[in-house]
């Protein structure tokens, strides 16, 4: 498997614990850059190394009247200052061809939403940035179906990529998480990451928005670990109530510290570090 090199770290086999984690959207500039002080603080704390995460538009909510974030060319330079304030390497989600092209001037990976992972346009365009492309597995394909996205952006010359699990759909508002996606996917030589907050959505279970049962975010993420993940995906916010996108389904920020040193344990024994 190869190790993907994120600023002074590596995610891959043997790897420490690593986590992509931040608010779903950019919800104010303010909000992001408290957000990411305080983040860096707690993975600090407990020596795990963060990607900052927040999404500049979140482009597939459920109702058009849904918050959708302050858009490209706001959200990258609130993410710019993110990365120069704080020292922290970032991800975010792109949905078009010229979307990737933008952020790869500024984002160390790029995030490629489940709903869009078979565009090849975006795959090609992501993959050809050289930055790090972080595929999230469709809910609605089988982990096998990966190596087809694999082997799009390897024809870029990029071999930078990571797979993400967020659980699969059978319908009926919900998700479920099997965990034989994580050694599956890894057989195509790429790290393997699981989404530990979106795979507790219940899409649109709300009606005009999804629902979510964020009670069973600390034991997915402690599963996904015991199955080999390579490192994590984890939604947070301050307030939860309060969050403009996805507040169902994010973890508090007051609950990340134990989580993350349990996790950082089970890493250790789990890759006998």
């Amino acid at each position: 498997m190869r190790s993907i090199p994120v600023k002074n770290f590596f995610i891959g086999s043997k790897q420490p614990l690593s986590i992509m984690c931040g608010p779903c959207v950019i919800e104010d500039e303010d909000h992001c850059l408290k957000a990411a002080e305080t983040l860096s603080l707690i993975f600090a704390e407990q020596g795990i190394p963060l990607v900052f995460k927040a999404s500049y538009d979140k482009a597939n909510r459920s109702s058009y009247h849904s918050f959708r974030g302050p858009g490209l060319e706001e959200g990258l330079r609130i993410l710019q200052r993110v990365k120069d304030e704080f020292d922290l390497p970032i991800v975010t989600d792109v949905h078009s061809a010229e979307e990737a092209r933008c952020a790869g001037e500024v984002c160390d990976i790029l995030q490629i939403p489940a709903f869009l992972c078979r565009q090849t346009d975006l795959i090609v365009a992501a993959g050809e940035t050289g930055k790090i492309v972080s595929v999230k597995k469709g809910q609605f394909m089988s982990p096998w179906e990966m190596k087809n996205v694999v082997e799009k952006l390897r024809a870029t010359g990029n071999e930078n990529v990571i797979l993400v699990d967020r659980g699969t759909t059978f319908g009926y508002n919900n998700l479920v998480s099997d965990m034989r996606c994580i050694p599956i996917m890894q057989r195509f030589g790429v790290p393997v990451c699981f989404d530990a907050t979106h795979s507790v959505q219940l899409p649109g279970g709300q009606g005009d928005a999804s629902g979510g049962e964020r009670e069973f975010i600390p034991v997915l993420a402690k599963a996904a670990i015991a199955a080999g993940a390579n490192c994590l995906f984890i939604e947070a916010h301050p307030n939860p109530a309060q969050a403009k996108s996805d507040a169902a389904s994010v973890l508090d920020f007051k609950e990340l510290p134990a989580l993350l040193k349990t996790l950082k344990r089970l890493y250790a024994v789990v890759n006998e570090l």
